[in-house]
């Protein structure tokens, strides 16, 4: 299995000899650098511990700290208020816009290792046309939270489980502004976390209902993706996914074959 990206290739295969022959076949085409085992790749960092892989973004996470000159703030324990409701009014405008999506734009860059900032990212980026100053003090809580949880990352480990177990939620109406919903959804393979999303709905749900009906949609969306790129890898699934909700009316609306017709 080789993945590219543009000038940088990751190579994997459970035969050592074979990679080997397949980077001497391609280095006499193209001009090659064998780096060896993986430890750093498009800013994400590689860690082997054992029969496991820690991925991590700490070097990257400091230099978006420094640029931010945030680098000695307080550590805050969690990346945002509890119930707190973000508004394009009620604020005075922050004096560089640029500025603010340069830092949230990097924000968006560190989800990739670190799922659990994914809801307060998401929810500063809805902002990038007209940042107000409440949004920048939700940046800053956010850059507080990551300054003392540098080398928080995913851990990635060997496992016999080929079970895919997905989770979905969505918060009615919460936006103040125009009342859209927010989906999320996260999916696990076997005890491994592999995708995740925190979003804003596209369309205004009439009903929570509503609201967690998308958020279900938009998982058996990423399942099917999922499921067809474990197809191409070559890699069976011995059970049917589960996909986990908390809204009763939403099961009761999924099972009943009659409503689709």
């Amino acid at each position: 299995m080789i993945l590219v990206y543009v000038d940088d290739i990751l190579i994997t295969r459970s035969c050592s000899t074979t990679i080997s022959s397949l980077v001497s076949s391609l280095n006499q085409t193209f001009a090659l650098k064998d780096l060896g085992e993986v430890n750093f790749f498009l800013g994400i960092e590689v860690s082997h511990i054992e029969d496991c892989l820690h991925l991590s973004q700490s070097k990257y996470l400091k230099d978006v700290l420094a640029r931010a000159k945030m680098q000695f703030a307080e550590p805050r324990p969690s990346p945002m208020k509890n119930g707190l409701r973000l508004s394009a009014f009620g604020s005075d405008p922050i004096e560089s816009p640029q500025f603010y999506r340069s830092i949230v734009g990097a924000l968006q860059y560190l989800t990739i290792t670190r799922p659990e900032i994914a809801f307060s990212v998401n929810k500063v980026c809805q902002f990038m046309h007209s940042p107000l100053q409440s949004h920048w003090c939700v940046v800053k809580r956010i850059l507080r939270y990551l300054s003392g949880t540098t080398d928080h990352g995913l851990y990635i480990k060997k496992s016999n489980s080929l079970d895919l177990v997905e989770f979905c939620n969505a918060d009615w109406a919460v936006d103040p502004d125009d009342r859209r919903s927010t989906s999320g959804y996260c999916v696990f393979f076997g005890p491994n976390l592999i995708a995740w999303q925190s979003k804003k709905q596209q369309i205004i749900s009439r009903s929570s209902t509503e609201a967690e009906f998308q958020s279900l949609a938009n998982i058996i969306a990423e399942l099917m993706w999922i499921k067809s790129l474990l197809r191409e890898l070559r890699v069976p699934l011995p059970y049917s996914p589960i996909i986990w909700c908390d809204n009763l009316s939403i099961v009761m609306l999924a099972t009943n074959l009659i409503l689709h017709a």
